[in-house]
C-alpha cells in the first residue's frame, strides 16, 4: 500500500510540477494592443536673438611721422598711451575673422528662422 501512495504521491507531485510550470500559458495568451497618439507640435515660444549692441572702439592710427604728436595728445588728455598694433596684412585676417563671425551668425539665425517655420508654419500656425 506505501508504494501505491508513494506512486500516486508521485503522480500528483508530478502534476502540480507541469501546472505551475505551465500557469502562466493555460489561459490563453493575452494580446496587447499598441496604438499611437499624434501630439501636434508645441509652439516655439524662443524670441529671435536680437542684434548685438556694440561699443564703439576708437582707432588712432600711428604712423612713424605722428607717433610724438599722438602719444603728447593722450598724455594731455590724461590717458596712458599704450600701444596696441598690428600691421596692415593682420588688420586683413581681422577683418575676415569678423566676417566669418558675422556670416555664422546669419546661418544660426537662418537656421532659428526654419525651425520656427518648421515647428509653427509659414504664418506662425501650429501645424501638424
Amino acid at each position: 500500500m506505501q508504494i501505491q501512495t508513494l506512486y500516486t504521491m508521485n503522480k500528483i507531485l508530478a502534476i502540480l510540477s507541469i501546472l505551475l510550470l505551465t500557469g502562466c500559458s493555460i489561459g490563453g495568451e493575452k494580446k496587447i494592443k499598441i496604438f499611437s497618439v499624434e501630439k501636434p507640435r508645441e509652439k516655439l515660444d524662443y524670441p529671435m536673438p536680437t542684434p548685438l549692441q556694440m561699443e564703439q572702439i576708437k582707432w588712432i592710427i600711428i604712423t612713424s611721422e605722428n607717433a610724438e604728436e599722438v602719444f603728447k595728445k593722450l598724455e594731455e588728455a590724461g590717458i596712458d598711451p599704450v600701444l596696441f598694433g598690428i600691421t596692415d596684412k593682420d588688420f586683413q585676417v581681422l577683418a575676415r575673422n569678423f566676417a566669418q563671425i558675422r556670416q555664422k551668425l546669419q546661418e544660426t539665425n537662418n537656421l532659428l528662422q526654419e525651425y520656427k517655420k518648421y515647428y509653427e508654419g509659414e504664418n506662425g500656425n501650429k501645424s501638424n
